[in-house]
């Protein structure tokens, strides 16, 4: 679904074009992203990025311990994912601070990955950043695409992952309502319905952006 077009916009701009691709939690983003890949269309996930930043030895991982203490490391020097997602989601102060530690150092590594592909040649690349609008990165992109559903279909989707009631709403809490991000993106991708539905709406948005597409 085609929404305002918005081109050449910010601080990124070439021939090659950077999409943004955002949506509530367990709305379609990894679908998506791979269905842009399977069309030669690079793409880098922000959320792979956070997981690596604070792998063992990472100076990320450091300050996460500084601010969340030493607990929140196990015996074998890795983050404690669950226990730290316990802990942001339940105290929106506490995700503030953790957002402070993780955000610029994954800004910096998806744009290496942009300028990268850009001197490659490529002529189109996809970030994919759940907190997009909220982070304001719309600004270094040429266009926007969010994923989305409907509330139910988001909640059968996140109890199939076996997540708590709690869990999903506080998740779904930390983020902007889906619509306000639907009114804020150039395109929307609404992903209920067959496989093809998705992929042909993807390949509309390529068409759109007159971005050659293979399959």
């Amino acid at each position: 679904m085609s929404k305002k077009a918005r081109v050449d916009k910010g601080s990124i701009k070439s021939f090659m074009k950077t999409l943004g691709l955002t949506g509530g939690v367990g709305m379609g983003k990894s679908t998506s992203g791979a269905l842009f890949q399977a069309r030669t269309i690079a793409v880098v996930d922000t959320d792979e990025l956070a997981r690596l930043i604070v792998e063992p030895g990472q100076p990320a991982l450091d300050e996460v311990r500084e601010a969340f203490g030493e607990d929140i490391v196990g015996k074998d020097g890795r983050l404690r994912r669950g226990e730290l997602a316990k802990r942001v989601f339940a105290e929106p102060a506490a995700r503030l601070r953790l957002e402070s530690i993780l955000h610029p150092r994954i800004r910096q590594l998806w744009h290496a990955q942009v300028e990268a592909w850009r001197a490659e040649g490529r002529t189109a690349a996809v970030v994919i950043i759940p907190l997009l609008f909220e982070t304001k990165a719309e600004a270094e992109l040429d266009a926007t695409i969010c994923v989305a559903c409907s509330a139910t279909a988001q909640r059968e989707r996140l109890l199939a992952r076996g997540w708590p009631a709690e869990q999903i709403a506080q998740r779904i809490e930390a983020q902007w309502p889906v619509e306000k991000k639907i009114a804020l993106s150039d395109y929307v991708i609404w992903t209920e319905g067959e496989p093809d539905l998705h992929a042909q709406q993807i390949e509309r948005i390529l068409g759109s952006l007159k971005l050659r597409v293979e399959s």
